[in-house]
C-alpha cells in the first residue's frame, strides 16, 4: 500500500521555543514513519497563544491549504492535541484529513496490539478519543481503509453512534478489569520471584537491553513503541538463589494524553508490582534530559515513585565523552551501559544484587575460606539469597533481622565480618 504524503504543523509559543518545537516535530516524524506515513512538509509558526479556532493563524491556514493542494498532500499533522473544532474547521479549509499527535499514536498501538489486553486497551482508547470528535465527517483510525485517518461516521447517526461508544466503552473498562484481576491471581503465584521492571522514554533500548540481560529473544526495531506488550524474562544474577523476573514495558513519549496514559494505566501499572525500576535513557539522544523528565513524571502519574529505581544510561558507545560526564553530573547514581557492546551490564547486576538484597532486608557476610567448612552448619538455617566465592573469602547474602545477623556472625566467629 502507498505510504500517505503528510505535513507536519507545530506552534511555538512564549512558554515553548522554536527550536523546541523543531525537536518534538522530529519525533513527531518518527512516529508517523512508524504509522505508514512519509512527511513531504514541515510547517511551524510563532504565536503569543493556540488559536481557538483552528489553532494556527489565518494567514497560515490560507498558505497551507495551497500547498496542500499543490503537492497532493493526504494528511495534515499536528502536533499539538486538537479540539473537535479545531479539526473540523481545518478539515473545512484545508481539504484534506487532519489528525494530531494523540491520533497517530494510537495509529501506531492498534498497528502493534499482539494480546488480547492490548487490543482492549487500545479499542478503549480509541473509543475515548473519537467520542467527542464524531461532529467530525471522518473517524480516526477505522481500518478498513487503512489510512493513518479514513472516512466513517455520519453525522444523521450522530445521537445513536454516541450511546453506542459510551456503551462499549463501559463494556472495554470491564474486560480490562477482569484482564487485570486474572493477572492478579497469576502474580500471586509467582510472587515467590523478584521482579525488575525497564521502563523510560520510547526507543532508548529497553528491548534491547532484556535481551542482552536475560538472554533474549525479544523483537528489537529501531521505531517508536516497538514495544507494546509487557514481555517478561528470567534474568540470573550470580550467586543468587532466588528467581527473578525482568520485564520489558510499553515506551512513554512526551505529550501523553492522560486518556492514553488511563487507558493503557493496567500495563503500565505492571510497573507498579516491581520490586526494582530500571529507568533507561538513551543518554546519545540531543533531548535525553526531557525524555528522562517525561518518564519520571508519568511514573509519578501512576505513583511509582516510591520504588527503588537505577537510572541506566544506554547506548553510551554514541554519545561523546562531554555528554557522558554531563549525564554522570544530573544523575550522580547512574549506570552508564551499552546494550550494544555489553559495556556496564556487570556493574548493573552488581548493583542490581545490592538494591535486591537491601530490598529484601538481607546482610552481606565475608567469611575468611579457612573458616568456610565449619560455617556452613551455622548457616544451614538462615535464608541464603546469594553466595559468591572471592580471592578475600566467600560472601554470603543472607535474609534476617538484626537479631539473628548478630546471632549467627557470634555463631560463625568474630573473624567473619559485615560488607
Amino acid at each position: 500500500m502507498a505510504r500517505e504524503r503528510v505535513v507536519l504543523v507545530g506552534v511555538a509559543l512564549p512558554s515553548v521555543p522554536l527550536n523546541r518545537v523543531e525537536e518534538h516535530l522530529d519525533e513527531l516524524a518518527a512516529l508517523v514513519d512508524t504509522a505508514g506515513g512519509t512527511v513531504v512538509l514541515r510547517v511551524a509558526q510563532d504565536r503569543d497563544r493556540l488559536d481557538p479556532a483552528t489553532c494556527i493563524g489565518k494567514g497560515k491556514v490560507e498558505e497551507l491549504a495551497q500547498r496542500c493542494k499543490e503537492d497532493a498532500l493526504d494528511l495534515v499533522v499536528f502536533d499539538d492535541d486538537l479540539t473537535p473544532a479545531q479539526a473540523r474547521n481545518l478539515e473545512k479549509a484545508l481539504g484534506t484529513r487532519i489528525t494530531d499527535r494523540t491520533g497517530v499514536i494510537l495509529d501506531i498501538f492498534a498497528r502493534r496490539a499482539r494480546t488480547r489486553e492490548a487490543m482492549t486497551q487500545v479499542e478503549l482508547a480509541q473509543y475515548t478519543y473519537l467520542l467527542p470528535r464524531l461532529t467530525r465527517a471522518w473517524t480516526h483510525l477505522s481500518r478498513q481503509a487503512g489510512g493513518i485517518g479514513t472516512r466513517g461516521v455520519g453525522e444523521t447517526q450522530l445521537e445513536t453512534d454516541r450511546r453506542v461508544i459510551r456503551t462499549r466503552i463501559r463494556h472495554l473498562k470491564g474486560e480490562l478489569e477482569r484482564i487485570a484481576s486474572h493477572r492478579r491471581t497469576q502474580r500471586r503465584r509467582r510472587r515467590r520471584s523478584l521482579e525488575a521492571a525497564l521502563v523510560g522514554y520510547t526507543n532508548v533500548g529497553k528491548s534491547s537491553l532484556m535481551n542482552r540481560l536475560a538472554s533474549a529473544d525479544v523483537v528489537v526495531e529501531n521505531r517508536l513503541f516497538s514495544t507494546l506488550d509487557t514481555t517478561y524474562r528470567s534474568l540470573h544474577l550470580e550467586g543468587f538463589t532466588q528467581e527473578i523476573l525482568l520485564s520489558d514495558t510499553v515506551g512513554l513519549v512526551r505529550k501523553l494524553p492522560h486518556h492514553l496514559v488511563a487507558s493503557f494505566r493496567s500495563t503500565l501499572e505492571q510497573a507498579a508490582q516491581a520490586d526494582l525500576l530500571l529507568h533507561v535513557v538513551d543518554v546519545s539522544h540531543p533531548s535525553f534530559e526531557e525524555q528522562a523528565r517525561t518518564a519520571l513524571s508519568v511514573l509519578a502519574d501512576l505513583n511509582l515513585g516510591e520504588i527503588p529505581t537505577l537510572t541506566l544510561f544506554n547506548k553510551t558507545d554514541r554519545a561523546p565523552r562531554p555528554v557522558l560526564e554531563r549525564a554522570a553530573s544530573l544523575f550522580p547514581d547512574s549506570i552508564p551501559v551499552s546494550a550494544l557492546t555489553g559495556e556496564g551490564l556487570e556493574e548493573l547486576k552488581a548493583r542490581m544484587a545490592r538494591a535486591f538484597t537491601e530490598i529484601l532486608g538481607g546482610a552481606v557476610l565475608l567469611i575468611p575460606h579457612e573458616a568456610w567448612p565449619g560455617a556452613q552448619a551455622a548457616l544451614a538455617s538462615a535464608r541464603i539469597l546469594r553466595t559468591t566465592y572471592r580471592p578475600e573469602g566467600v560472601q554470603v547474602t543472607v535474609q534476617a533481622s538484626e537479631g539473628d545477623l548478630k546471632a549467627l556472625q557470634a555463631a560463625l566467629g568474630a573473624d567473619v565480618s559485615r560488607v
